[in-house]
């Protein structure tokens, strides 16, 4: 009777790692390095504000870079709300509000007459659109002020807000929006005899909701931020907006010195509504394409 062994086999040899893998973890990680510098670029500026808006007037004029106040009070934010700050805010949340609502509701509507009714013209209408965009907004404050003028609008609510209810950039971001949903369905809509605002009202819009929050977005920050157009719109100081009103502040309204850290809270404070209107909407700011689009 025979007897057979069996050696024991060697453990296989760990593979050697290749030479390009290694080099594109290297190259990630510099990546995320520079990604991360210039993340602390952008940020740190804004560190500062906020560090400045709790520091006293000596101590941010000694020490303008330092991100710790010392003392820590909240001195500014109490001159502010004696101050005439409490009415700017109000007129710019009205002002943007009603701006922002006009343009979702006038920039959708002459974007679909673009993207779908045939008339005669809509080429250099749309062309002319596309010029508008072209021009410089300072080109157009002196003719503001004299249209504003003759129609008696000037120094009023409605000469602030009546100009801003449409711009050329909502009416291109719509049409193209509305150029690449289904034709399928507003045919469907038009055999069951809705109408063209019947279509586009209950049919189209809805399905428009991403470029709707976008336009959203983009008409509250654009109005809110808005200066040029304010200062030629109204003179009376009960209309000043923050804008206007933070700019008057640099010039040093409520009082002599640097009054860092008045203008940096009255900044800090206006910047807040349209971080909150980004970081609530920004999933669909980002997210393109339609929604609700039949199945082909």
């Amino acid at each position: 009777m025979t007897t057979t062994t069996t050696a024991a086999r060697p453990a296989p040899a760990a593979a050697p790692k290749r030479p390009g893998r290694r080099r594109g973890g290297l190259g990630r990680v510099a990546g995320y390095t520079v990604l991360v510098v210039f993340a602390l670029v952008y940020i740190y500026p804004f560190l500062i504000q906020l560090a400045t808006s709790f520091k006293t007037e000596a101590d941010s004029t000694a020490h303008p870079l330092a991100l710790w106040p010392d003392p820590v009070t909240t001195a500014a934010f109490s001159r502010l709300a004696e101050a005439d700050y409490p009415r700017w805010f109000l007129n710019s949340f009205v002002v943007a509000v009603v701006v922002t609502a006009g343009r979702v509701f006038f920039d959708s509507l002459a974007g679909y007459a673009l993207a779908r009714l045939r008339f005669r013209g809509r080429g250099a209408l749309f062309a002319a659109v596309i010029a508008v965009m072209a021009v410089p907004g300072v080109v157009l404050l002196i003719p503001k002020f004299l249209v504003l003028n003759q129609f008696g609008m000037y120094d009023s609510y409605s000469g602030m807000i009546v100009p801003l209810l449409a711009d050329a950039a909502g009416v291109f971001i719509m049409k193209q929006f509305f150029e690449s949903v289904p034709v399928s369905v507003e045919e469907a809509a038009r055999i069951d005899g809705a109408g063209p605002f019947r279509i586009f009202w209950s049919v189209v819009l809805p399905m428009a909701r991403p470029a709707l929050i976008t336009l959203t977005i983009l008409s509250f920050q654009g109005s809110w931020n808005e200066l040029p157009h304010f200062i030629v719109s109204r003179q009376s100081p009960e209309l000043n907006t923050l804008t206007t009103g933070v700019a008057s502040l640099v010039s040093g309204q409520l009082g002599s010195g640097n009054q860092y850290p008045l203008k940096l809270a009255a900044a800090l404070l206006m910047t807040v509504p349209v971080a909150l209107v980004f970081f609530v909407f920004q999933r669909h700011f980002v997210r393109g394409g339609t929604e609700g689009a039949v199945k082909g």
